[in-house]
């Protein structure tokens, strides 16, 4: 399926968040914790990664907390 993950078009099979941040993960060596991810601009909680489907087109940002003063 196309999908634009943080603003890059690509190709990738998965069906619902959970299993595209679970191959985006792995592809860049992301940590489990302290990620926050938007479809089409609203954020997805965490609990419903696994039941939020994806479609074609959708825009995904994948972001990891920082910590910093």
């Amino acid at each position: 399926m196309r999908l634009i993950v943080n603003g890059e078009p690509c190709e990738r099979d998965a069906r619902d968040v959970a299993a595209l941040f679970a191959i985006e993960a792995e592809a860049r060596a992301l940590p489990t914790e302290g990620i926050a991810i938007a479809l089409n601009g609203r954020v997805v909680r965490k609990p419903s990664w696994p039941e939020t489907l994806l479609s074609e087109g959708d825009r995904i940002e994948i972001v990891r907390a920082m910590q910093g003063g």
